[in-house]
């Protein structure tokens, strides 16, 4: 495989499933251990759920613009 192919096809694998992890992490924190729901009035834990979910949401997004910025070389 062309080397400039390889590292594109390794940036949308690469985002692919640090995307599909941080899913799995906040489903996991948010439903199964009831995080993400408020249900008679706020706690601490839902407090901490989202605060983590914006937090690790805009460190995700960084990463991914700070990856796709890189140019492709495809001459090579």
């Amino acid at each position: 495989m062309e080397p400039g192919v390889r590292e594109y096809m390794l940036r949308i694998v690469n985002t692919m499933s640090l995307g599909l992890l941080w899913m799995a992490i906040n489903s996991t924190a948010g439903i199964m251990y009831d995080l993400a729901f408020i249900h008679d009035h706020l706690r601490l834990g839902n407090i901490l759920f989202y605060l983590w979910f914006v937090a690790s949401l805009a460190v995700y997004l960084w990463w991914v613009i700070r990856l796709w910025r890189k140019p492709l070389h495809f001459e090579d």
